[in-house]
């Protein structure tokens, strides 16, 4: 387990809608919010649990994601073995490609998934809706602020 109960909330976002739903899922005394680009290996290591906030671009995570995994995933793998895990996808459309993608990494890093997975369709399919700033709906907002609230409250039960 990690050194603290801290539930990390590592994100990254193009046009707001991710980064709306990580502050919303970070609305508790418990979580640490850090945007992708500038997590650590000892900010994965500290962490009891994470949960994973991006955009769905072109049927795979946000590249900047991606990158955050590609850069730790060595470096953490065998030491975070169980921790649980959720996650929050904004979509244009379904959303799976990002969802299994993320799946698969967690897979690897042997997380426990203690949450459905989150994905909000935004309903984007041509360029300048893509492009668009995004507004999350208040109650996406309740959901994700919820998510986080019950992944936390379960770490510091031992629940996960």
């Amino acid at each position: 387990m990690g050194e603290d109960r801290t539930l990390l909330i590592i994100w990254h976002s193009r046009t707001g809608a991710s980064e709306q739903m990580a502050k919303a899922a970070a609305r508790h005394e418990n979580a640490r919010l850090i945007r992708a680009s500038n997590v650590t290996t000892h900010d994965l290591l500290d962490a009891a649990g994470y949960v994973f906030v991006c955009p769905e671009n072109l049927a795979s995570i946000s590249g900047e994601m991606k990158e955050m995994f590609d850069t730790h995933y060595y470096a953490v793998l065998g030491k975070i073995e169980g921790r649980p895990y959720a996650s929050i996808i904004a979509a244009g459309s379904d959303g799976e490609g990002a969802q299994r993608q993320l799946d698969r990494i967690a897979t690897g890093w042997r997380l426990k998934r203690v949450a459905d997975p989150k994905v909000v369709n935004f309903g984007a399919q041509k360029a300048e809706e893509i492009w668009a700033e995004k507004t999350v709906p208040p109650q996406i907002e309740r959901e994700c602020e919820e998510l986080g609230l019950s992944i936390s409250e379960g770490i510091s039960l031992g629940v996960f």
